[in-house]
């Protein structure tokens, strides 16, 4: 909802801060309970938060490809191999009840 309310309000054109009122209405959508002696922490640190993505959107990234990783490095995958036998008959004998390969339990549902 905040992200919604600061694109749509034209946030990013005109940057203006938090107050109590607006961290407030975010609490009180996100169910949130927020001691009133700490609203003006939290107006101040949700204004830097959104002033930082002001300034990172400002960047020019058009001629910036899309990573999938910071680092560009190889991930080393194991062989897919097999490494444990089928134990679903071992598992089903110890079962109370069981049908044509499922476990059968008391229906707990009407």
């Amino acid at each position: 909802m905040l992200w919604s309310l600061v694109f749509h309000s034209g946030y990013w054109q005109n940057p203006m801060s938090l107050d109590c009122t607006d961290v407030a209405k975010m609490a009180h959508l996100a169910r949130l309970a927020i001691d009133s002696g700490q609203c003006e922490r939290y107006a101040a640190d949700l204004s830097n938060i959104l002033d930082l993505v002001a300034r990172m959107d400002a960047v020019d990234t058009s001629g910036v490809e899309p990573m999938a990783h910071p680092l560009q490095m190889a991930q080393r995958l194991r062989p897919d191999v097999v490494e444990e036998s089928d134990r679903r008959a071992d598992f089903q004998a110890l079962a109370p009840l069981t049908d044509n390969g499922l476990y059968l339990v008391p229906k707990v549902i009407d």
